[in-house]
């Protein structure tokens, strides 16, 4: 798995600054404290919103983003897969033979009966 260069990262992405909405009063409310980036190569967005400082805004999205990126580069396990134990299958059978005999003992009798 090769490793996330940072400074890559930051060429290939563009940062926006927004008003955010929500408690905070008319400090949040005048100024663009908020920031949204996006990674162009993989069309991953983040924000952050959470504080009124846009500094410590721009902190957590360029950390979440670095996240998003080594959780996206990583590989998953390749499944193996297994069968069912014998007396799970034993089981299976036994419950489809009672549904099936309920279902017998549902139906309209036959002329024939």
């Amino acid at each position: 798995m090769p490793a996330i260069d940072p400074d890559k990262v930051r060429r290939e992405t563009t940062e926006e600054f927004l008003r955010v909405r929500g408690p905070g009063g008319q400090h949040r409310n005048k100024s663009e404290t908020g920031v949204r980036l996006r990674h162009l190569p993989t069309g991953i967005v983040v924000t952050a919103v959470e504080n009124r400082s846009r500094a410590r805004n721009r902190k957590i999205a360029w950390e979440r983003l670095l996240e998003r990126l080594a959780a996206r580069s990583k590989r998953r396990k390749k499944r193996v897969a297994t069968k069912p134990p014998a007396a799970s299958r034993a089981d299976r059978i036994e419950k489809k033979r009672k549904r099936s005999r309920v279902k017998t003992e549902r139906r309209k009798p036959s002329a024939e009966d």
